[in-house]
């Protein structure tokens, strides 16, 4: 009977080696409004909250796997968030230098972390680790709207035990759990325009035509459908083969044409005299025709003229 009695303590004192308890929360990670034809990446950080109890002073190693995500991957390096069938390439990493992806026992981009932490005198631990994603860069020519990789079900794993010198690939899949999150980010639609002078030259009569042109490149979302126009110039000018070029109170009249011929007036009407493209996501070159007609030659100076290019999207 005593054997038996002290046998029962024994047992009962071993259970609580198996008791330990963990619960982890990602938040999921939003980009917001973001625009891809700037061709920068964008890079959030947020912490994953670690919360554990069990024996006191205790050690517990937790093995934290996130695997592709919703959106797919390439070999796990990238992943991807999708909108349709358009990949929005993006990663999550484990330093916040953005060289250490975070992957998983289970597949096949193997490079999960394998912390340990220590439970107090109280037998709890709460505390959290910093995770790191970033959009890559580059990837001007993706068209607008929202693009998404949910990590849920099989796409993260968290398993975890107490620590005796084993690493994660023997804890495996030991009190394991799922940690859902999401990805996302809103790529929104914009433009942007660099414009070069136009000079005439030097001339000395404006006896007959004197042409120039120039050129100028917009860069819009690719998608995105927009129009380009320009304005009277200083003087606002309604008609844009009557602009003026100054010098003082004296004027040359000049147009600005969409065509070699000149035979199409460049102005700011939209869908009138304006030019209307779609982006690509890189920049797009246009020619900006000018022509000083025949007039009176005014006295001899420099003359010029200041035009506000308008893109409409």
């Amino acid at each position: 009977a005593m054997v038996a009695a002290v046998a029962g303590t024994c047992a009962g004192l071993a259970l609580p080696a198996n008791a330990q308890t963990c619960s982890f929360t990602m938040p999921s990670f939003d980009f917001g409004d973001i625009d891809l034809t700037l061709g920068t990446g964008f890079d959030l950080t947020a912490n994953l909250t670690i919360t554990c109890s069990g024996i006191p002073n205790a050690r517990i190693r937790y093995c934290p796997n996130i695997e592709g995500g919703s959106g797919g991957h390439l070999n796990g390096d990238p992943r991807y968030m999708l909108n349709g069938a358009n990949q929005l390439a993006f990663n999550i990493y484990r330093n916040n230098g953005f060289t250490r992806i975070w992957g998983s026992r289970f597949w096949p981009h193997s490079n999960p972390p394998q912390p340990r932490i220590r439970l107090n005198g109280a037998g709890n631990f709460s505390g959290t680790r910093a995770v790191h994603v970033r959009i890559a860069p580059g990837q001007t020519i993706l068209p607008t709207g929202l693009y998404t990789s949910s990590f849920s079900g099989g796409h993260t794993l968290f398993a975890y035990d107490y620590f005796t010198g084993q690493n994660c690939g023997v804890i495996g899949t030991t009190n394991a759990v799922q940690v859902p999150f999401t990805v996302q980010a809103n790529h929104v639609g914009s433009c942007s325009v660099a414009a070069n002078n136009l000079n005439f030259g030097t001339l000395s009569l404006l006896t007959a035509n004197a042409d120039a042109s120039t050129t100028m490149s917009v860069t819009c979302t690719a998608g995105a459908s927009y129009q380009v126009g320009l304005n009277g110039g200083l003087t606002g000018a309604t008609d844009p083969t009557q602009r003026k070029m100054a010098s003082g109170g004296d004027q040359i009249t000049y147009g600005l044409y969409q065509d070699a011929g000149r035979s199409m007036a460049w102005g700011s009407t939209l869908a009138v005299d304006t030019i209307a493209g779609v982006g690509t996501g890189a920049a797009q070159t246009l020619t900006v025709y000018g022509r000083i007609p025949p007039q009176t030659t005014p006295p001899a100076a420099t003359y010029a003229d200041t035009i506000v290019v308008t893109v409409t999207y």
